[in-house]
């Protein structure tokens, strides 16, 4: 009878165990979201819109480190004026935020 009891004891523990196992990894999944992917996509939000708003006569600065002004904006690609002369043309995507640090940097040489 006693051997029954703790056959049946043990059966039972992992019935309880496994809701706060499943519990567990929900609240490590929610944290995850939460720390990691919400503040990745809010970013990523942030640089599309900063694309977005690009203009004729905007400075930037490319991902490769190349300084320029827009001169004409297609639908994916930009043409960009580099020097007297010389216009190459970009995709939007490697276009980051620093060029707005860029450009005030340049209006603020210019005062």
């Amino acid at each position: 009878m006693l051997q029954q009891l703790i056959t049946l004891d043990a059966a039972a523990a992992p019935a309880g165990g496994g809701f706060s196992g499943i519990l567990m990894i929900v609240i490590l999944i929610a944290i995850f979201y939460f720390m990691m992917i919400r503040p990745q996509q809010k970013k990523q939000k942030q640089i599309r819109e900063f694309r977005e708003g690009l203009q004729k006569g905007d400075n930037i600065i490319t991902a490769g480190g190349i300084y320029g002004k827009i001169k004409e904006i297609k639908e994916n690609s930009f043409l960009v004026s580099i020097a007297d002369g010389v216009t190459i043309k970009i995709d939007k995507g490697s276009v980051y935020p620093s060029a707005a640090d860029a450009q005030n940097d340049a209006e603020a040489k210019k005062a």
